[in-house]
């Protein structure tokens, strides 16, 4: 017996082609007909391309010259590129019994909480044991009370029902995660001019200052040429501010005649 082999999801190029005739595209994307398989290899040698089959249910199948190996790049790229701008979607789960104690029930809920505020889906999880599967309406009236609670936070996106023995809820967040970071780009944009005004505006002041204190014969000490005039302005108020010292007048000159008395006498007190 022979079994089937990988079915493969790429493309065929050049020679894996077998049809007799295709409807050619040039490289830059120019129709250039329905040509034979043979003379459509010999155009991709020339052109030192590869033959790729872009339509192959079209009749006849589309063929494009490419690089296909820069064609693969690019695609790849574009790929890692989708796939990281998409919001994977984590469903969590909570199990729970329909006798559930207050406080587990509450520890419990607080899961439920913090699941909802990181925009994961919930699946709440009733467990039926014995004779607990002849009263689903337990089940069912704790899902509506754990809903309510957190009704805030989320909603029901799929409403209980029985799976077997268990009772099974889906409780999914009212805002997901792309939303909350379309959101906090608005108000970072938002945020940016207000910062590049202040900035500006404390430049200006600065620069201002510097002159003034320039204009006056301070220079200001440091970066901060506000804080510099600020000084100045300061130190020329209470200067002004200030009676003026009076101007002390010269002493004349002694005689040479009453100095050499006043030695004398000074001289006679001593002796005697």
């Amino acid at each position: 017996m022979t079994q089937g082999g990988h079915i493969s999801t790429e493309p065929r190029i050049n020679e894996r082609i077998r049809v007799p005739e295709v409807r050619l595209v040039g490289p830059a994307g120019e129709q250039v007909g329905i040509v034979a398989i043979n003379d459509a290899l010999a155009l991709a040698q020339e052109a030192d391309l590869d033959l790729v089959e872009v339509a192959p249910t079209a009749r006849p199948p589309v063929a494009k010259l490419m690089d296909y190996g820069k064609f693969k790049y690019e695609s790849a790229l574009k790929a890692r590129e989708s796939r990281k701008n998409q919001a994977q979607t984590v469903i969590k789960e909570i199990k729970l019994r329909p006798k559930i104690d207050p406080h587990d029930y509450g520890t419990k809920r607080g899961h439920v909480e913090r699941f909802l505020r990181q925009g994961d889906k919930v699946k709440v999880t009733i467990m039926f044991r014995g004779r607990e599967q002849s009263r689903p309406e337990l089940g069912h009236r704790l899902l509506q009370r754990l809903a309510g609670d957190v009704e805030e936070l989320g909603f029901v996106e799929a409403q209980p029902k029985l799976d077997g023995r268990n009772m099974i809820m889906v409780i999914g967040p009212h805002k997901r995660k792309t939303d909350q970071k379309a959101d906090r780009s608005p108000a970072r944009a938002s945020a940016r001019p207000g910062a590049r005004e202040s900035t500006a505006a404390r430049r200006s002041a600065s620069a201002r200052a510097g002159a003034a204190a320039r204009e006056g014969g301070v220079a200001p000490e440091g970066s901060d040429g506000l804080a510099a005039a600020t000084a100045v302005a300061a130190a020329t108020a209470v200067a002004a501010a200030a009676p003026p010292r009076p101007v002390p007048t010269p002493r004349a000159p002694r005689r040479p005649a009453a100095a050499a008395a006043e030695r004398g006498s000074a001289d006679a007190q001593a002796g005697g």
